[in-house]
């Protein structure tokens, strides 16, 4: 299943918001829990779906598994991402409503 629209374009508006962690970033913030909400590409391999998984089951953080690499990086325009953080409880609240 593809993208919501609406959660596109509100992950457009994160992050021009900067309000996006991806990467090692990502992680941090997950543990610092910065992140409130966190987007998991359906298409990410199953040690990195499990690790992110894991890290927000453990740090509470509210995650989905959702689209692919491909519609998440260019929802952000960056290349290659599996996993994103959303750092705005209201961008949060909202994506996770879609």
């Amino acid at each position: 299943n593809m993208l919501d629209k609406n959660k596109v374009s509100l992950l457009g508006l994160a992050m021009r918001a900067r309000k996006i962690a991806t990467g090692d970033i990502l992680l941090k913030s997950i543990r610092s829990q910065k992140a409130y909400f966190v987007l998991i590409a359906q298409d990410a391999s199953e040690n990195t779906k499990k690790r992110y998984m894991d890290k927000c089951t453990y740090y509470h953080v509210d995650y989905q598994i959702d689209g692919t690499i491909e519609e998440i990086s260019r929802a952000i325009g960056k290349d290659n991402r599996v996993a994103i953080g959303i750092l705005d409880k209201g961008f949060a609240n909202k994506i996770k409503s879609k």
